[in-house]
């Protein structure tokens, strides 16, 4: 049971299952059999996909889509089966084309597909502790060469009230001195940020916007319009592309060049979708995360956005000072020179350089 607790913090709940029949009129008298579905599928699983038809009217055939993709189609009212393993983890919108006495019938449902993996708890070892700037609401975090690339948020204090200012900065992290800080206006909350190709890429809380600069002069160079409207949250890459998060279970790949979606992934564990993610590192080919509220970090597939394993860093809190604007964990820097992590959070006057242990 300790090890269950221990992660089942960050997991949340959201089972839900919807057999949409509102398109139904009276010229419609068919219906998703729902006899063999359920509410919740693995991967591994397949769908039994068939027609309820009240009053046996002839069908000719029915074209079932997955996601508004087609899935097959079946002659008459034949059952169709659906394989699952290609699938995004999340909610599949399942839709039927009835083809019955020149008429197209459309009857919609709905399922999920959770993980099926169980999530491993890793321990951790502080290796040292470093200071941190005591009033940077740390949004995101990330080494570029020998030095911390840091993007702050204008956060409103929990205890004091007193506002902060957004900003992007270079930080010496053995001592902690800021030596290079652009600021942002008072309107824009700053939030995740990572470097690719010599570029800083920084995400903005509610502005829909993104903004590069140079990553030796800070000078801005670019602003992004978001590909629609949503929050920014967390910022990494993988080499190639952006990942973006928006508060949601969503990790959106996206296109450096144009800030255009490429493709995403939505975070689940065995059993449930995890919200709020936010600040992001790529290491070693995996997402690693912060969830939004909980002191741990989750490992993520980025094939399939399923979590691998959770390391609870609760005790940390517990290390740095205490004062009213004390705000959760938050920033994951990896240092690929020494190959360790460097973790600390909103307010907090220590980071600390820790190494991730099976």
């Amino acid at each position: 049971m300790k090890k269950y607790n221990a992660f089942a913090f960050i997991l949340l709940s959201s089972f839900f299952f919807s057999c949409d029949n509102g398109k139904k009129n009276e010229e419609n008298l068919f219906s998703l059999d729902t006899t063999d579905l359920k509410e919740v599928y693995q991967p591994n699983e397949s769908l039994q996909l068939g027609i309820k038809n009240a009053e046996n009217k002839p069908v000719d055939s029915i074209v079932f889509y997955i996601n508004n993709k087609i899935a097959g189609r079946v002659k008459g009212s034949e059952k169709f089966a659906f394989a699952l393993k290609e699938q995004k983890l999340g909610y599949q919108n399942i839709k039927a084309l009835v083809y019955s006495e020149g008429n197209a019938n459309e009857v919609t449902g709905r399922i999920e597909v959770v993980s099926d993996v169980q999530p491993k708890l890793l321990s951790y070892k502080i290796l040292n502790t470093y200071p941190h700037d005591i009033k940077a609401y740390t949004q995101g975090l990330e080494f570029y060469r020998d030095t911390l690339i840091e993007s702050t948020g204008n956060g409103a204090g929990n205890g004091t009230g007193l506002r902060g200012i957004s900003s992007l900065r270079k930080t010496d992290y053995k001592t902690g001195k800021v030596y290079k800080i652009v600021e942002l206006p008072q309107n824009v909350f700053a939030e995740g940020t990572t470097v690719l190709n010599n570029t800083v890429y920084q995400l903005t809380y509610q502005n829909n916007e993104a903004y590069v600069y140079n990553a030796d002069t800070f000078k801005k160079e670019k602003t992004f319009p978001y590909f629609k409207q949503m929050e920014g949250w967390g910022l990494s890459n993988d080499g190639k592309n952006l990942l973006m998060s928006d508060g949601t279970e969503k990790i959106w790949f996206v296109n450096p060049a144009d800030f255009k979606e490429v493709d995403y992934i939505n975070v689940y564990t065995a059993g449930s979708k995890i919200k709020a993610v936010n600040e992001m590192e790529w290491i070693d080919g995996k997402i690693y995360a912060n969830i939004y509220t909980k002191d741990a970090i989750a490992i993520i597939d980025p094939k399939n956005g399923a979590v691998e394993a959770i390391v609870n860093l609760s005790d940390l809190k517990s290390k740095v000072t205490a004062h009213p604007d004390l705000d959760v964990l938050n920033g994951i820097a990896y240092n690929p020179k020494t190959k360790t992590i460097f973790v600390t959070g909103k307010n907090w006057d220590k980071m600390f350089e820790i190494k991730i242990e099976n």
